[in-house]
């Protein structure tokens, strides 16, 4: 799946984020998932949360294996580790830049580095496992 098919598969079937995520690249090793960061995402002292760097990390890993495999809906997250590193620029998106490491048939592995857009330090490094339904 290219970068508008894995947009048009996130609007179809994960309305609920697909307003704020963007795929903006699919490359051989993996994706670039883009968060527009805005006032949900937030936390006090005005600085990107947690839980939506986490959620970045998770759809980038999810979005570059469904570019290798298909619009397979239900492969879930099996494992994930979340290391943060810096503050996040503030009013800036951040980016996901996904590799994955291993794809086989039933567990994929990829990491994500979080990047402030325009900003070289990475904010945050995550590693996930995702398990592959069998087809």
């Amino acid at each position: 799946m290219d970068a508008a098919a894995l947009n048009a598969f996130l609007t179809a079937e994960f309305p609920q984020v697909a307003p704020d995520f963007s795929v903006t690249e699919v490359g051989p090793e993996g994706v670039v998932l883009r968060l527009a960061v805005g006032g949900t995402h937030l936390r006090p002292g005005g600085t990107v949360s947690g839980p939506s760097m986490f959620a970045l990390a998770d759809l980038a890993i999810y979005c570059a294996i469904l570019s290798r495999i298909g619009p397979v809906a239900l492969a879930v997250t099996t494992s994930a580790s979340i290391d943060f590193m810096r503050k996040p620029a503030a009013g800036v998106d951040l980016l996901g830049e996904c590799r994955l490491l291993k794809l086989g048939r039933s567990l994929a592995v990829g990491d994500v580095l979080i990047r402030s857009d325009g900003v070289e330090a990475p904010v945050a490094r995550s590693s996930m496992t995702y398990a592959i339904p069998p087809r």
